[in-house]
């Protein structure tokens, strides 16, 4: 598993950007507006890190800050249009690889591979929800 997860997170190479940065656009792009604090804490890299990062996206044009209108003090990050296009890119082209991957795979590994979908599924599920609220895992898919 972890062999396979080294070679995953490598398939996608339309940008070439570190992989901080680009966990940085993926968190934007799938849960919208983040303040800086929070983007520190889902990212697991230190203010003094994450604020010269957002700025690089900013400069890019690939972020923008703006006031957060709970608190004017705070800033709210977000990902732009052409961020998000990074982000879709890399999905998209590491579905083309993956399938590509998937297609020189004799039938009975797609056949596994098929039936281990709903497992792997559920501990991507499991994996995103915070380690302090454990929560139930979901029946299996009949």
């Amino acid at each position: 598993m972890e062999q396979f997860t080294a070679v995953f997170i490598r398939l996608a190479s339309v940008e070439q950007m570190s992989f901080t940065t680009l966990g940085v656009l993926h968190t934007l792009a799938g849960s919208g507006p983040m303040r800086l604090s929070e983007l520190t804490a889902s990212e697991r890299v230190t203010q003094p890190a994450m604020t010269p990062l957002v700025t690089r996206l900013e400069r890019d044009g690939l972020a923008v800050r703006s006031p957060d209108p709970s608190d004017r003090r705070a800033v709210l990050v977000q990902v732009t249009p052409a961020g998000a296009k990074v982000v879709e890119s890399r999905r998209k082209e590491r579905i083309d690889r993956l399938a590509a991957l998937a297609g020189r795979l004799d039938p009975h590994h797609r056949q596994a591979l098929a039936a281990s979908l709903p497992a792997l599924l559920e501990m991507a599920r499991l994996a995103a929800q915070p380690h302090d609220r454990p929560t139930a895992p979901l029946p299996p898919a009949q």
